[in-house]
C-alpha cells in the first residue's frame, strides 16, 4: 500500500473516531438534557403538591378578634360578625348539640366562651352536605344550626376565631375543630360545660331586644315554690316535776 493510501486510510479513520465522539457528546448532552428536564419536572410537581397541600388544609384564611370574656346581658346583641365570636352574650350557654332550626346568637355565643365550635350553614345548603357536617358535630363542645344570611356557604366560628368555606369536604374543617374545639387558650372559660344549658331555638325563645320593666314580672323562679312556708311555733317548755 502507498505512503498516500495509508495517510488517506487514517485521514478517514480520524475522521470517524472524531464523528463518532461528536455524537456521543450529543447523546450525552441530549441525556442530561432530558434528565434535567425530568428534575424540573419532579420538582414543579412535588412544589405545587405542596403548594396545592397547603392551601387545601392551611388554616391561614381563620379570621381572629380579640374579645374579652365574661360580658354577660340579658337583651339582643348586634354583632359585628355574622355570625358572632365573641362578645356580650346571654348569661345561660347553648346546650352543646345538632340544632335544625336557628338558634339564638347570645346563647351559642356563651357556649364559644366555654370552648364550643359552632358550625353554622346556609339553610339551602344541600342535605348530604348537612349530613357530612352533622357527622363532624357529632361530639361534645359541638353546636351545629342553619343560619340565614350567612357570609359563606358553612362557617366554622369558636371563640375569637372564624373559618368560612363552601364546601362541607373542604379539608379544613376537621383540622379547624381538632384545633379550638374545647383546646387551645383563646376561649375564657375553656372545659367549662356545655351541656346542661338552654336548648330552646329563636322560634321558641328569642333574646328581649329590651330589658323588661322592674317589677314587670314576680313569678317565681323554676323549681322555687311560692306557697306560703309554714311558722314554726317554739318548742313548748318542758312542765316541772311535781313535788314531792
Amino acid at each position: 500500500m502507498s505512503k498516500d493510501k495509508t495517510q488517506a486510510r487514517r485521514e478517514h479513520l480520524a475522521r470517524m473516531r472524531a464523528e463518532q465522539k461528536r455524537k456521543e457528546r450529543r447523546t450525552a448532552f441530549l441525556m442530561w438534557g432530558i434528565g434535567g428536564a425530568v428534575v424540573v419536572l419532579l420538582v414543579g410537581a412535588v412544589a405545587f403538591y405542596m403548594v396545592n397541600v397547603r392551601t387545601t388544609t392551611s388554616l391561614d384564611a381563620v379570621t381572629t378578634a380579640a374579645y374579652p370574656g365574661a360580658q354577660h346581658i340579658e337583651t339582643k346583641v348586634t354583632y359585628k360578625e355574622n355570625p358572632p365570636m365573641g362578645g356580650e352574650h346571654n348569661p345561660a350557654w347553648q346546650t352543646c348539640a345538632v340544632y335544625d332550626q336557628p338558634i339564638n346568637n347570645e346563647n351559642a355565643v356563651h357556649s364559644l366562651e366555654h370552648g364550643a365550635v359552632w358550625i353554622t350553614y346556609r339553610p339551602d345548603l344541600p342535605k348530604d352536605q348537612v349530613d357530612k357536617l352533622k357527622e363532624l358535630a357529632s361530639r361534645d363542645y359541638m353546636l351545629m344550626s342553619p343560619y340565614p344570611g350567612l357570609p359563606a356557604k358553612i362557617v366554622l366560628s369558636s371563640w375569637n376565631r372564624q373559618l368560612k368555606v363552601d364546601s362541607a369536604d373542604d379539608p379544613r374543617l376537621p383540622k379547624y375543630i381538632a384545633k379550638y374545639r374545647n383546646s387551645g387558650d383563646q376561649a375564657p372559660e375553656l372545659g367549662s360545660s356545655c351541656s346542661g344549658g338552654v336548648d330552646t331555638t329563636t322560634a321558641e325563645a328569642p333574646i328581649p331586644a329590651t330589658a323588661p320593666s322592674p317589677g314587670a314580672s314576680d313569678a317565681p323562679s323554676p323549681g322555687v315554690s311560692d306557697a306560703p312556708k309554714p311558722s314554726m311555733s317554739p318548742e313548748p317548755s318542758a312542765s316541772p316535776s311535781p313535788s314531792s
